[in-house]
């Protein structure tokens, strides 16, 4: 009669690692004062939550809040503009009744 191998003990199961929750929270913090690189942090981040399977709900918002703080900017920076150029030209036709 054989004697059976001992049982084989394997490691301890790690538990799963997100490799990009660390770059979704940096997404999500640079989302509010840079828009751009949270935009494209947050996408990167998702990615590579994607590759292992896991979710990124940082990951997501950074996208979201980036996208829309981003619109917003360029909406204001438009309307800005306009009214800058309209209080310019306003200011150039006051100017020009004036001259002799």
């Amino acid at each position: 009669m054989t004697d059976a191998p001992p049982p084989a003990y394997s490691q301890p199961v790690q538990p799963a690692v997100n490799p990009g929750q660390t770059l979704g929270i940096v997404a999500l913090i640079c989302s509010f004062f840079f828009q751009i690189l949270g935009l494209i942090l947050g996408i990167v981040a998702l990615n590579q939550s994607k590759k292992v399977g896991m979710k990124n709900g940082l990951a997501v918002a950074a996208i979201w809040i980036s996208a829309i703080l981003l619109v917003l900017g360029i909406i204001i920076a438009i309307g800005a503009f306009a009214l800058s150029v309209a209080i310019g030209g306003a200011a150039w036709e006051i100017d020009s009744n004036f001259a002799p």
